[in-house]
């Protein structure tokens, strides 16, 4: 009843929107459903995928006037976008691939797999997999009640812990 449901919109700022643009809509197979005019963003194409909805709508905003983002503090590694499954995440592989992207081929990451490309203009896309979910190795009344880690970095789980803030 008060799940969480989506974040609402991913927002883009790239230098030169038709390259994303292709990438989102001829690629990914987002839609184009409008334009907006900001005062404090300019120009925004609005994109969404599946059945809509803010949850899954792009917002691609074109800035040629901004400095280039430089990974640190308050900076967005990645974009991920949800597959439903490891044949689903295999075909995407396929089609980045032949659109000639270089990318991570396959990632197993215990918790879901995952396959990651840049795009023109540089911002990492991630492509996930639901599955499995933490309850691999969680009962769903345990969920949150500790640190889940997957096995490959069990053996850093004290140093990992250590550099956990509490969350206020």
């Amino acid at each position: 009843e008060y799940s969480f449901r989506g974040l609402g919109p991913v927002e883009l700022t790239v230098p030169y929107a038709e390259l994303t643009l292709r990438v989102l809509t001829d690629v990914l197979g987002f839609t184009e459903i409008g334009k907006e005019t900001h005062e404090d963003r300019g120009a925004v194409t609005v994109l969404e995928s599946g059945n809509g909805g803010a949850r899954t709508e792009v917002h691609l905003i074109e800035r040629n006037d901004l400095p280039r983002e430089r990974p640190g503090k308050g900076s967005v590694h990645h974009v991920a976008f949800r597959v439903q499954n490891e044949e689903e995440l295999a075909l995407w592989h396929r089609i980045i691939t032949k659109e000639g992207f270089s990318n991570s081929g396959i990632v197993e990451r215990y918790y879901f797999k995952a396959l990651y490309f840049r795009e023109p203009n540089g911002i990492l896309f991630e492509l996930s997999t639901d599955g499995p979910g933490f309850m691999v190795d969680e009962k769903p009344e345990e969920l949150g009640k500790t640190v889940a880690l997957p096995p490959y970095l069990e053996h850093r789980r004290s140093e990992i812990e250590a550099r956990l803030k509490p969350i206020q």
